[in-house]
């Protein structure tokens, strides 16, 4: 299936990514376990008061931690980080909004 995320960082600045993927229970959670490691490894910051973190709160973590820069450039993060999003909420649209602090389907 081919899915389409985009990362919104402000009002002039996202990143369009475009990947296939083969939904699966095992890729969904290989997909978020990525996001547990990637969060940990970039050190991440719950983005609620309640300390709590959902998954959402570690796609934005992950988007906002790589950064316009590289998520515009580097093709192999870009595509990494598009093919785990889509696979972890198994959609084939996902629209992260980083200013919003939310994710759109």
């Amino acid at each position: 299936m081919r899915s389409d995320v985009t990362v919104i960082f402000d009002a002039r600045r996202s990143v369009d990514l475009s990947v296939q993927v083969e939904p699966s229970g095992p890729a969904a959670l290989a997909a978020r376990d990525w996001f547990d490691s990637a969060w940990e490894l970039m050190g991440c910051e719950p983005l609620r008061p309640s300390g709590k973190v959902l998954l959402l709160d570690k796609i934005m973590g992950v988007a906002d931690a790589l950064g316009y820069d590289t998520l515009s450039s580097d093709a192999k993060e870009a595509e990494e980080f598009a093919r785990n999003a889509a696979l972890a909420l198994e959609r084939a649209r996902v629209i992260v909004d980083l200013p919003g602090l939310s994710i759109g389907y």
